[in-house]
């Protein structure tokens, strides 16, 4: 009996010790430089903060572009205003978006040249579609007409219609019509376009390419290119339910005072057939992007044969780069991965399964589909009448009667069985794309469906780039293609340089980053130390006045929209300033009263720190005074190692 109360009693002494042993290291856990086991109050400001060093290298703004300010100036008030005396120019526009934006800034010069009277141009996508709203037709489908009438009084007269007695001449085709190539001179227009237009009192233009006027004029012509510019970032205003799904879009992702990067993967499926990357993708999508680029080439547009090197292709530039390729380029250059990412474009070739690979780096992927809701989409598009179904039917079930009187004179018996029924074919089979591969060699063509999907495509494209050109940051997978005068990433950077050169629009090289994806492929055992700090010494060259003046070299020759420099903005410093902004002959500098503008807003602001490249990693550095028992593990997970 004694002996059992004695071990009743150890035992007890020992769970004692073992319970104080507990609480000590508890308290000494909790008590130490490390990581402690009571929950932290973070808040989302403070892991988001407005100032800093880090905050400012990632989102903005470049201070080195921060004296470079919009300034399309007026006409002068002195000259007489344009009257059309020569006649009117009616226009039709084919293609999306980007190349309507284009084609309208083009129009309005060629019109002041001529000193006609424009026409509200028509754009085509809008109006052979039957099945869309006829609330918005042709122009005001994307556009405020009544602001872009007024906007560019000053300028040339627009007119919403032919007179009466044009219009009728019209229908019976006894005007001219021109169709442009895209890139036509000042001679063409003067030489050949003008006789006509004096002499028939009105021409038609067919503007398909992007574009009706050369891109670079001459020196002496420089208030054209402000003109241009003056469509483009003025008159050129969306209509009122585009902006406000805009805003709508712009504010869900500002949520909590949080910045949102914009991108562009440029995964179109003509450019990519242009191109000729059809083996960076697989399956059915190498035979869609092949039967494209097998079209371009029996109409001339692509003079190279069908089946190309892809990886070479890609290799040299002329591909996009994919999405996990954009991944691990934002993650080295210190993005956290809950960066709220809008993907911009109404088109990615390829679907959401593309976007998997970016999608596990940075969750918060959204797109148009994904911050509207049906209702928003529908205010959006107008109301529009039900398309007629093409779902196939089973045949109406007949009567037991009707079965039982063709049973009994079915003939004479023994009868073989029946064949079996067959398998149902489902509309999804037959009709679009899956239809075409499965059973056809030709191109089924749209439908009533499809000249649905292409018209919204131009609202799509509309609110995407509304997002884009407010957005904190802009990263493009794929502009300056090449096959066409103008792309979407090429008008949003546009955008953003006259609005706010200062903000953060990366101008990647393609060709570059391809190389230092290949040498860390061929090195996967022993990758190179210094990789990510040479990456993002790139991508922040891109940023600044080097970068500008490169892109410059590549954008301006196809389309003046996407670099409205030196033309359209002005400089705050004084030219004897040795800045590199200053290699740009012509720019102007600003007028007085911008400079004390800059100069009242800059003294309010604190004094931009640049950090060095290497100094910006993808978590957050904790101080080394507070963790001196940092491990050897997250030494060896630095990313430049």
């Amino acid at each position: 009996m004694i002996q059992r109360t004695r071990i009743k009693q150890f035992g007890y002494l020992v769970i004692g010790i073992s319970a104080l042993s507990l609480i000590v290291h508890l308290l000494l856990a909790n008590n130490s430089t490390g990581i402690g086991y009571t929950r932290s109050n973070v808040l989302v400001d403070d892991l988001y903060p407005s100032q800093g060093p880090r905050h400012r290298k990632l989102w903005g703004p470049v201070s080195s572009l921060e004296t470079l300010q919009p300034y399309a100036n007026l006409r002068d008030k002195t000259s007489s205003v344009p009257r059309g005396n020569n006649g009117f120019i009616y226009a039709k526009i084919y293609g999306g978006f980007d190349k309507i934006q284009s084609s309208v800034c083009d129009l309005v010069a060629v019109s002041r040249l001529l000193n006609a009277t424009l026409v509200i141009p028509e754009i085509q996508l809008s109006l052979r579609s039957k099945g869309i709203s006829t609330k918005f037709k042709s122009f005001s489908y994307i556009y405020d007409e009544e602001l872009f009438i007024s906007a560019l009084s000053n300028d040339i007269i627009i007119v919403k219609t032919l007179p009466t007695h044009l219009k009728e001449a019209r229908k019976k085709t006894k005007f001219p019509t021109f169709s442009t190539k895209g890139s036509e001179t000042l001679d063409f227009y003067l030489q050949n376009v003008l006789p006509k237009l004096k002499q028939s009192k009105a021409i038609g233009l067919i503007v398909s390419t992007g574009g009706c006027l050369e891109s670079i004029l001459p020196a002496s012509m420089s208030e054209y290119q402000k003109l241009r510019c003056r469509v483009a970032f003025h008159a050129l205003q969306f209509r009122s339910e585009i902006r406000a799904l805009g805003n709508k879009i712009v504010q869900r992702l500002r949520v909590s005072n949080r910045p949102y990067l914009a991108y562009h993967p440029g995964l179109v499926r003509d450019s990519l057939a242009y191109h000729g990357c059809a083996e960076l993708f697989q399956d059915v999508h190498t035979e869609l992007i092949q039967y494209t680029r097998k079209q371009m080439i029996a109409k001339g547009a692509v003079k190279d044969q069908l089946s190309v090197d892809s990886f070479a292709r890609k290799k040299n530039g002329s591909c996009p780069l994919m999405p996990e390729e954009v991944g691990l380029i934002l993650r080295a250059l210190g993005y956290p991965s809950d960066t709220r990412i809008y993907i911009t474009g109404s088109e990615t070739f390829g679907g959401q399964r593309i976007l998997i690979p970016l999608r596990s780096l940075y969750p918060n992927l959204f797109d148009l589909s994904s911050l509207s809701s049906p209702t928003d989409l529908q205010t959006l598009t107008g109301p529009e009448p039900p398309l007629p179904s093409t779902n196939l039917h089973p045949p109406p079930v007949k009567p037991p009667e009707k079965l039982l009187e063709e049973w009994k004179n079915a003939g004479p018996r023994p009868r073989p069985l029946p064949p079996p029924p067959a398998r149902p074919f489902y509309a999804h089979e037959k009709e679009g794309w899956y239809g075409w591969v499965a059973e056809m060699d030709s191109d089924p063509g749209l439908g009533l469906e499809g000249f649905r999907s292409e018209a919204h495509r131009i609202l799509w494209d509309a609110v995407d780039f509304y997002v884009a050109v407010q957005a904190d940051v802009f990263f493009p997978g794929f502009n300056y293609e090449g096959s066409q005068r103008v792309d979407f990433s090429g008008l949003v950077m546009g955008q953003r340089v006259y609005r706010a050169a200062s903000s953060v629009t990366y101008r990647p090289d393609r060709k570059e980053l391809v190389d230092m994806f290949a040498n860390i492929t061929e090195n996967l055992y022993h990758p190179p130390r210094n990789w990510s700090r040479s990456l993002r010494s790139h991508l922040n060259k891109t940023l600044g006045a080097e970068g500008l003046i490169a892109e410059a070299q590549l954008s301006k020759p196809k389309s003046f929209l996407s670099h409205p420099l030196p033309e359209c903005l002005c400089t705050t410093l004084k030219p004897n300033k040795a800045q590199p902004i200053s290699y740009y002959k012509g720019l102007e500098e600003c007028p007085a009263w911008m400079v004390k503008t800059k100069l009242v807003n800059t003294q309010s602001e604190t004094e931009d720190l640049d950090l060095p490249d290497d100094d910006v990693d993808v978590d957050h550095e904790p101080d080394k005074d507070s963790n001196n028992g940092s491990s050897e593990q997250d030494q060896e997970m630095d990313p430049d190692d």
